[in-house]
């Protein structure tokens, strides 16, 4: 009876640890499987770093001001005393219109003038009525107010010192008041001012509070990759395009020597001094297909997590993170290419 007992117990001892064997084996042979379904991954954890907050954009350049020159009323051109390229004076008389009408203006005030000097002279020593003198006034101020309007539109100044940018008629043709196809508008000559020029700046409102009026801008052109233009900030527009999420800045761009044209792409270059910013490798974006989109995978408990995000600026082998993640998420760098949204990772040391 005790060789029965005995034997019993040595088959129920075999019996638990078969079970135990089994079991642990059933464990590893589970982890091996899990280990070879998930991708095995590098990644790093995102924290803020100190960088230069530069912004740059490219615009084109146009003159910082411009008019077409046009008289008020349609009329034969008498003389047009410039050509295209030539420089101007503030001032200086670009065109001379008939000056018919002009004549019969200035003798007509000549003797409204003589006849309001004398019914002055009558009313300081009250030899004529107030009705009287009042209607005679009258007459020399509206009198005096043609003669003005018809000099200013007969005789044509540039408003501004510059260049000519452009002739649309000759001496003896006749200016009708219609647009010209070139520029869209009425015009005899233009004039452009380009030793400034200016260029709008789309900026992302994202930098709307770093932004001001004032601030210095480094200006580069490719015809001229050795040299730097001075610029700053004139206006900044009120108001955030709703489509594209920018501000409109008007950058002016000192151009004394003449290098710059209207017409011109530049590099425009704000800098918004010292600042953090969360950088990742560019290796770790992956664009989605077909779009502009960008994403990154975050670590999330050893599952892959697609995170779309929006990107700023290059920082030579890095690229500045505006939304998107955060600093403390751990962000796949190596492996990503392989990965699926909620793909199972494992991170390699």
């Amino acid at each position: 009876m005790n060789k029965l007992k005995s034997v019993s117990v040595v088959i129920c001892s075999g019996i638990i640890f078969f079970s135990s064997c089994t079991s642990e084996s059933n464990e590893a042979k589970k982890e091996t499987q899990d280990s070879l379904k998930s991708v095995p991954v590098k990644t790093i954890v995102l924290k803020q770093e100190q960088v230069n907050k530069n912004i740059d954009y490219t615009a084109t350049l146009i003159p910082f001001k411009e008019v077409h020159l046009a008289s008020a009323s349609p009329g034969k051109i008498e003389k047009i005393n410039v050509e295209i390229s030539d420089k101007v004076e503030k001032g200086e008389i670009v065109a001379l219109m008939d000056r018919t009408n002009l004549e019969t203006a200035r003798l007509n005030l000549m003797k409204l003038e003589t006849d309001y000097k004398r019914m002055d002279t009558l009313k300081k020593t009250q030899s004529i009525a107030d009705q009287q003198y009042d209607q005679i006034k009258s007459a020399y101020d509206i009198a005096k107010n043609s003669y003005q309007f018809l000099l200013d539109n007969t005789q044509l100044k540039a408003p501004f010192s510059g260049i000519i940018s452009g002739k649309y008629f000759e001496d003896g043709e006749f200016y009708s008041g219609a647009p010209i196809p070139a520029v869209g508008k009425p015009a005899i000559v233009s004039i452009v001012q380009i030793n400034q020029l200016k260029a709008l700046v789309g900026i992302s409102s994202n930098y709307f509070p770093m932004v001001g009026v004032g601030m210095k801008a480094n200006i580069k052109s490719e015809l001229y990759p050795d040299m730097n233009f001075n610029g700053q900030i004139l206006k900044i527009y009120p108001t955030i395009d709703n489509a594209t999420k920018t501000f409109i800045t008007e950058v002016v761009i000192q151009n004394d020597n003449l290098k710059l044209r209207p017409g011109m792409f530049a590099k425009i270059q704000l800098n918004l001094g010292q600042g953090n910013a969360i950088l990742v490798p560019n290796i770790a974006l992956i664009k989605q297909t077909g779009t502009n989109d960008m994403y990154l995978f975050v670590n999330k408990n050893n599952i892959a997590i697609k995170t779309p995000v929006k990107t700023g600026r290059m920082f030579d082998d890095k690229i500045e993170i505006i939304d998107g993640v955060k600093e403390g998420d751990e962000i796949v760098i190596v492996g990503q290419n392989k990965l699926e949204n909620q793909t199972q990772i494992s991170v390699i040391k």
